[in-house]
């Protein structure tokens, strides 16, 4: 939980009440800009979970097994900063605030401390300027293992747009609703674990993935998945590697944008070796043995260069 956010509400919530909206103020350790963190979450402009307008970030959640969306926008400046948070569903209680404030803490990476980062990038002539432009960023992660083995099922050998659209059809079609007007959860592995393979046909998914997904929520149910916040890395990428559908990418993947792991740069990333060719001025893209060569220089912040990289594609893109 966001510690200056306790107090909060421990006064004035002691039992669930029916109400639509409530709104409170959470403030995360500074610098932190919500807007390059929501886009190094979201990446592609046509996400439909993990929402932006410009000032406003929203996403539908599923706490304590009820549909909620909770909505963010930042006051303050990027060093002393404010998050207005509003959460709203049917009924509203201590248990379910407290549940909202440590998933969103942990998504937009609210108690991560960079100051060791950026004391490495402030040394560094590289790494330097690419640390300040983006200054604020936090590293994002899936709310759950589960999410984000998905979202790498769905980017396997695909561009990333197709992915998204891929995830934003089976989010529309699996994905609990607070109201019928209010944005969809991301399917928890309960509302996929029983569907037929044929269910992700119709959506464009191959027969493979749809499989892989089904297998992959079968074992999230059983919760054999939370084990892996004990492990160490190379424990956690050889469990990750046994799953039906998860090869190295996927896993590496999941270890940096679920378990938070800002050590890891996934080496088989096609889009982070590009940008990293880029970055790097190589003749080109890295192979997996040289991107790990590369980031020794940097490490244990090798995921957060990852994510700084997102963003310089992002803003050359025009979405910044």
């Amino acid at each position: 939980m966001v510690p200056w956010c306790r107090s909060i509400y421990n006064a004035w919530l002691d039992e669930e009440i029916e109400i639509e909206t409530i709104s409170l103020v959470v403030r995360p350790h500074p610098p932190f800009r919500l807007d390059l963190t929501v886009w190094a979450l979201r990446r592609r402009p046509d996400n439909l979970v993990d929402l932006w307008d410009g000032t406003t970030y929203r996403r539908a959640l599923v706490l304590l097994g009820r549909p909620a969306v909770v909505a963010v926008r930042q006051s303050g400046t990027g060093l002393s900063p404010l998050l207005d948070v509003a959460v709203t569903a049917p009924t509203i209680g201590k248990g379910l605030v407290a549940r909202a404030i440590d998933v969103l803490g942990a998504t937009l990476g609210l108690n991560v401390e960079m100051s060791g980062f950026y004391e490495l990038a402030a040394g560094d002539d590289i790494l330097g300027p690419l640390a300040e432009r983006f200054k604020g960023v936090k590293p994002p992660r899936f709310p759950t293992i589960f999410e984000g083995m998905a979202n790498a099922v769905a980017c396997q050998q695909l561009t990333l747009t197709f992915g998204i659209q891929l995830l934003n059809r089976m989010v529309t079609a699996f994905g609990l609703r607070e109201s019928p007007q209010a944005p969809a959860a991301f399917p928890r592995p309960e509302e996929i674990a029983a569907l037929d393979p044929e269910a992700f046909r119709t959506l464009g998914f191959s027969y493979r993935k749809g499989s892989a997904l089904i297998g992959l929520a079968q074992t999230a149910c059983t919760g054999s998945l939370e084990k892996l916040h004990s492990l160490d890395d190379e424990a956690a990428l050889g469990f990750l590697c046994s799953l039906t559908g998860i090869g190295r990418w996927s896993a590496e993947y999941v270890l940096l944008r679920s378990l938070g792991r800002t050590n890891i740069f996934p080496g088989d990333d096609v889009g982070a070796r590009n940008n990293l060719e880029r970055w790097l001025g190589l003749p080109a893209p890295p192979d997996y043995r040289e991107i790990r060569r590369l980031m020794a220089r940097w490490q244990p912040y090798a995921g957060l260069i990852y994510f700084h990289l997102l963003l310089d594609r992002l803003e050359a893109a025009g979405y910044l």
